[in-house]
């Protein structure tokens, strides 16, 4: 049987996407107002603005219980992936990175909802007139993350459930 994989470097990796994540937010939060908006490349942007849901906004406007239903929410995956991180094998580095940066991003974010009860976002994606919206180093660390897991998926070989 493999032996498992060291956990230690993956959580590192984690805590330092959450603290790059808490730098890039403190600094448009110091050199921003909200809603301003700065060009820096034609289809690229810089705007301060908050987030009170999730992704895409939902639940933004849900009348404030969301915040700590989102905490709750965000623990509770956060110590899965610490689960699933600590059950991995060596030969799963894939995983791990991609487990590293979800749980990075999470708590990235968990740390705004904490501290203000919304989500700092400043990335502004566009073309022509139409803008992503807004996003932030976190949500990028989720994104990369869950396309690193998806891959790491097909190739890794099924021998076990994570979980059992």
């Amino acid at each position: 049987m493999p032996e498992r994989l060291s956990t230690t470097p993956w959580l590192l990796l984690a805590v330092g996407v959450a603290l790059a994540d808490q730098l890039t937010k403190g600094w448009m939060l110091a050199h921003f107002e909200p809603g301003e908006v700065r060009s820096v490349l034609p289809f690229f942007n810089l705007v301060l603005t908050f987030n009170e849901g999730a992704a895409f906004s939902f639940l933004s406007e849900a009348g404030g219980w969301q915040r700590w239903f989102f905490v709750a929410l965000t623990l509770v995956v956060a110590g899965a992936l610490v689960i699933w991180l600590r059950r991995l094998r060596s030969g799963e580095g894939l995983t791990a990175l991609a487990l590293a940066l979800i749980l990075g991003g999470a708590l990235g974010n968990l740390v705004d909802r904490l501290r203000m009860g919304r989500v700092t976002d400043f990335l502004d994606l566009h073309w022509q007139q139409w803008h992503w919206p807004a996003f932030n180093l976190a949500d990028s660390a989720i994104t990369v993350g869950v396309v690193v897991l998806l891959l790491s998926s097909g190739r890794q070989k099924k021998t076990r459930p994570h979980f059992v």
